[in-house]
């Protein structure tokens, strides 16, 4: 069986996903959750940056939008969060535009609003 890519940063990321989870619950708004993770990455001294902004490009010329994704942690894994009853194509299709505009190969799609637990899928480039 082949290695997961960041196995280590993600199992520890994952925990903190849980942990916020226990600690919450499911009904927050997106937001509630986005400043709670960032307070339990700094508990656990995992590495993020929150909302970096993205620059975009079309046929080589710069956009003037941009993109935010929720987390960047370890420098090399995006995390995006949504509080939804059900995830859907096109959050999968964010993290993959977010991956192919950093060049990142791995992204943690986290579901606040599933029931009876938090929904964490690995979406590898």
């Amino acid at each position: 069986m082949a290695d997961l890519k960041f196995e280590e940063e993600s199992y520890r990321i994952r925990g903190a996903v849980f942990e916020v989870y226990r600690e919450m619950g499911c009904g927050f708004l997106e937001a509630v959750y986005q400043e709670c993770l960032e307070r339990e990455f700094t508990r656990q001294c995992i590495p993020f940056v929150s909302q970096r902004e993205l620059v975009l490009h079309y046929k080589g010329d710069q956009l003037t939008q941009t993109y935010k994704p929720d987390f960047i942690c370890f420098e090399h894994i995006i995390v995006e969060l949504k509080a939804v009853k059900e995830l859907a194509g096109e959050h999968r299709a964010q993290i993959h535009n977010y991956l192919k505009a950093t060049g990142l190969e791995l992204g943690l799609l986290v579901n606040f609003g599933h029931y009876p637990k938090a929904e964490i899928e690995r979406i590898v480039k």
